[in-house]
């Protein structure tokens, strides 16, 4: 299966169903299974930022219990989206050189959980799998191939 490694509190936002989109700088072909794999860093500062903190708390967590090091989720990589903004500065999801957009809006709350500056890219996830214990895994950058559970 195909995994990426993303950097906590947002490794567990997704594995939590509270993040469904992740932000990258770079788009991918790629769809179908995906590992999400906590890296070995936590991000403490953004711990705390108010809509961050308030959703891992929710779950229990904080920025001293998130797994890391590990693969905590499974999900489907449904789309890649290219950011913009429009004028009044909304996020825009679109493919196929802007002749698809996505129709739904990005929530606020979606938002504060991603890097929607323009020209980056949102990749949707749906069907997220939180695995019931974090499985030890070697991250890397970039999609990498993990031999874990199956979806």
């Amino acid at each position: 299966m195909r995994a990426i490694t993303v950097i906590q509190p947002w490794a567990q936002l997704i594995a939590i169903g509270e993040k469904h989109f992740e932000t990258r700088g770079w788009a991918t072909k790629h769809r179908g299974e995906l590992a999400i794999h906590a890296g070995k860093n936590v991000n403490r500062k953004a711990c705390q930022q108010p809509d961050i903190k308030a959703a891992l708390a929710r779950h229990g967590y904080t920025a001293d219990n998130l797994p890391t090091g590990a693969v905590v989720a499974v999900t489907k990589l449904e789309e890649c989206w290219e950011v913009s903004r429009c004028l009044r500065g909304d996020v825009v999801l679109e493919k196929d050189g802007g002749n698809t957009m996505r129709e739904d809006p990005i929530s606020k709350k979606e938002e504060a959980f991603g890097w929607y500056d323009d020209g980056r890219y949102a990749w949707e996830l749906g069907d997220v799998k939180r695995l019931p214990e974090p499985v030890p895994a070697k991250g890397q950058q970039g999609l990498w191939n993990w031999e874990g559970e199956q979806l």
